[in-house]
């Protein structure tokens, strides 16, 4: 069965969709959007393996960026570096970004793992928005013409995660769940309010509450009916506190 177009009116702040392969999902996408964020499994430990997984990965990043002026995409560095010997016609690697953690338990090859790979590309000349990091202090000298330099965020995300007591409050049981202060750089550097973010693999909606947080438009889908499911409950909870645009 055919599954229905995917678009987002403007009265919608954040729209979830039903479950739905990653491709079938931007098939189903009505329009353009001005950041995709991959999240896909990491082709080892949970999810499982896909012989055909670097082939794959560069089909979804084409996808991403017919569509998206920014794209993100998840993973083990040396796992997802191949996307960078492929990238969609007129992309450029805007950064390679690390996100470090001190509390994994996991030991791999007796080397404790303490980081994933965040791959930025970007259509050419696609505006940046390092300002959104500067203190009030930086925008006021930025308004009087004072401010010499744009000091931009690092490249390295320095985020636990949420295991244990550490982001209690955050988690929902996924067993790759993000924790939303690694996702909020990726959506301040990439979009201003009211743009529209996508995030096709969704998982458990961290793309989505840190959207929300930030006001800006979000459309999120999963393969798993149980994380959409999941995602709206979590949305849902947080709207009380902020809007009631769902």
């Amino acid at each position: 069965m055919k599954k229905s177009a995917i678009g987002l009116p403007l009265n919608y702040r954040i729209k979830v969709v039903s479950a739905r392969d990653v491709l079938e999902t931007f098939d189903a996408l009505k329009g353009d959007v001005t950041t995709t964020i991959l999240d896909p499994w990491y082709n080892k430990g949970i999810g499982g393996t896909r012989n055909d997984y670097n082939e794959w990965l560069k089909i979804v990043v084409k996808k991403a960026a017919q569509c998206s002026q920014h794209v993100f995409i998840w993973g083990f560095p040396e796992i997802v570096c191949h996307v960078l010997n492929d990238l969609p016609p007129q992309f450029n690697l805007v950064a390679w970004l690390t996100w470090y953690y001190k509390n994994c338990p996991s030991v791999i090859r007796g080397w404790r793992s303490a980081q994933y790979t965040c791959i930025h590309i970007s259509k050419n000349c696609t505006k940046l928005y390092p300002e959104h990091f500067l203190n009030e202090v930086q925008l006021e000298r930025q308004r009087q013409g004072k401010l010499r330099y744009l000091p931009g965020p690092p490249t390295v995300l320095e985020v636990p995660l949420n295991i244990g007591f550490v982001g209690k409050k955050e988690q929902t049981g996924h067993p790759a769940q993000k924790p939303e202060k690694v996702i909020i750089p990726l959506i301040l550097m990439s979009t201003k309010e009211n743009d529209i973010v996508l995030d096709p693999m969704c998982g458990a909606g961290t793309t989505g509450m840190v959207c929300k947080r930030l006001r800006r438009r979000a459309i999120l889908c999963d393969n798993s009916a149980q994380w959409v499911e999941i995602t709206r409950k979590r949305l849902k909870k947080l709207s009380r506190g902020i809007d009631n645009h769902e």
